[in-house]
Parts: structure tokens; C-alpha cells; sequence
């Protein structure tokens, strides 16, 4: 299996390291394969792609899109790295405020699956990130939802205190005690 899947704490979020192939041109890297996901449970389908490129300091989240648009994400690094966070947000659910994160990097070559319903966001730590990943449904602003970075209930220790953030991250609202 070119895949090691670990998950984490919260259902169904996993970290996914490929094998890499490493000789003096180079490296390869095989960053998806279906059967192999769909083997450890990861049996999505993708339909939409989407790659960013921040600077420092930028904190893209904590987003998602609800039902019946939800999105499940595939997450890698491209260039530099990150800190990436996915967050149960879902009043009623027994993680309800709890996240995990994980370091992503073109160095580390990891990958996060995100299931549908989790919010996600991440800051950039390296001088530029380039971000790359997948999702299950596609972009439909009319279910676009998000909570604060900072919000006091989840309380994520970001490894930054003043981020750059968009007008839309910024107006994000706070979660509700559970």
C-alpha cells in the first residue's frame, strides 16, 4: 500500500502519508488513488480541485458548507506549510468543539481528509504556502458557513496572534457553549 492512514480524535479525520520515491533526480509520489483511500474507508468522490497561494501569517478559515452542499476535503501542501485545523462545529455532536491540526508541508508530503460537516481553516507559517485540495461537492456560496479562528470555545493555539484574515473570516460568528 503506497498509504499510511492514521486517524485522529475526531471521527473520521485522518492523516494520510504516501510512499515516497526518492532518487538523484528527484522524488514521486503517488498523492491520490481511490482504491487505496477507498480501502481505508475514504470512499468519496471528488469534483472540484481547488489551489490557493498565501503569504505568512494568512489564516484562511474555519469554514465549511452545510447540508445539502457539504464538502468532504482532501488537503496537501504544495510549497511551504501550514498549520491545518479541522473542527466539529455540529451542535449535538459528541466532539462538538474539538479539533485536531496537523503540520502540512511540501517537506512532509502529508495529506488530511476532512469529512463533510467539519469546519477547516489554516495559517500560513512558511514565508509563502501553496495549498491544493479536493472536495466532494462543489463551491455553492448560498451554504458557505464558518466560525471565528479565534473563537473561545475551541480555543486553538495558533501559531500566530494577529493573522492576516479576509472581511469574510473576520465577521465569521462565535460557537454557542454546546
Amino acid at each position: 500500500m503506497p498509504f499510511t492512514f492514521t486517524p485522529t480524535s475526531l471521527p473520521g479525520v485522518t492523516i494520510i502519508e504516501p510512499r515516497v520515491l526518492t532518487d538523484h533526480r528527484g522524488f514521486f509520489l503517488e498523492a491520490y488513488k481511490k482504491s487505496e483511500f477507498a480501502a481505508a474507508g475514504i470512499d468519496v468522490d471528488f469534483v472540484q480541485d481547488n489551489h490557493s497561494r498565501s503569504v505568512q501569517g494568512t489564516l484562511r478559515g474555519l469554514h465549511l458548507q452545510r447540508a445539502p452542499r457539504a464538502q468532504a476535503k482532501l488537503v496537501r501542501v504544495l510549497e511551504g506549510e501550514v498549520f491545518d485545523v479541522a473542527a466539529d462545529i455540529e451542535p449535538g455532536s459528541p466532539t462538538y468543539g474539538q479539533w485536531v491540526s496537523v503540520v502540512l508541508s511540501s517537506d512532509n508530503r502529508r495529506s488530511v481528509f476532512i469529512p463533510a460537516g467539519y469546519a477547516h481553516g489554516f495559517c500560513v507559517i512558511s514565508p509563502e504556502a501553496q495549498i491544493l485540495y479536493k472536495t466532494t461537492d462543489e463551491y455553492a456560496p448560498d451554504f458557505e458557513w464558518g466560525v471565528r479562528w479565534d473563537d473561545p470555545l475551541l480555543a486553538i493555539p495558533w501559531p500566530i496572534s494577529e493573522p492576516r484574515l479576509s472581511q469574510r473570516d473576520e465577521r465569521w460568528p462565535a460557537l454557542a457553549p454546546g
